[in-house]
């Protein structure tokens, strides 16, 4: 008897999981995918964001580098003269492209005079030396006051529902003959 009594206990002990321990389980699964689903929105978001720092971190160099080449008119000074203002920024840049992205990406045209092939010498895209090659989810733009400042800005809309963009915006100044980056970029609603 004691046996039969031992094999009932186990079979009791050995039933399986109540339906309160069930959605227990059910309810933990659902706050750690929740959890999941909003980390990686964040990540997602976060890396197209990146686009636009690594970006304007490019214009401004390639800006400060403008200013920095030599600039001077190719023709021969007569005895004794001189040349002033050797050092220019580069004149505005068209934005590329025209309109904003509207939550997918843009591919630039490599087609002469448009996108990032436009301006000259003096002006624009050209003059910066600046280009992308890959498909970009920013409206990109440079904009210069001659002699004095320039401002790079991306502005993205990447949820796509053009109520709100995402800008951001890299700033300088010249100062003392130099040029002088903002220290970190204005960042207005990133992760739109």
């Amino acid at each position: 008897m004691k046996r039969n009594q031992i094999v009932i206990r186990k079979f009791r002990n050995s039933r399986g999981f109540t339906l309160v321990e069930l959605m227990i389980v059910v309810a933990i699964v659902g706050i750690l995918a929740a959890l999941a689903i909003f980390g990686v929105k964040k990540y997602v978001t976060n890396s197209k964001s990146a686009e636009a720092r690594n970006t304007l971190g490019q214009i401004s160099k390639d800006a400060s580098a403008a200013w920095s080449r030599d600039n001077m008119p190719g023709a021969v000074l007569a005895d004794g003269a001189s040349v002033t203002g050797a050092n220019a920024l580069c004149l505005s840049a068209i934005p590329v492209p025209t309109a904003v992205p509207s939550g997918a990406k843009y591919q630039s045209s490599t087609a002469a005079g448009a996108d990032y092939n436009s301006g000259d010498a003096f002006t624009g895209w050209t003059c910066l030396k600046f280009s992308m090659d890959g498909p970009q989810y920013y409206q990109y733009n440079y904009t210069s006051v001659v002699g004095a400042n320039f401002a790079a800005v991306a502005i993205g809309d990447l949820d796509g529902d053009a109520t709100a963009f995402s800008t951001f915006t890299r700033n300088a100044v010249i100062r003392n003959g130099q040029v002088v980056l903002s220290p970190t970029l204005i960042e207005v609603t990133p992760d739109e």
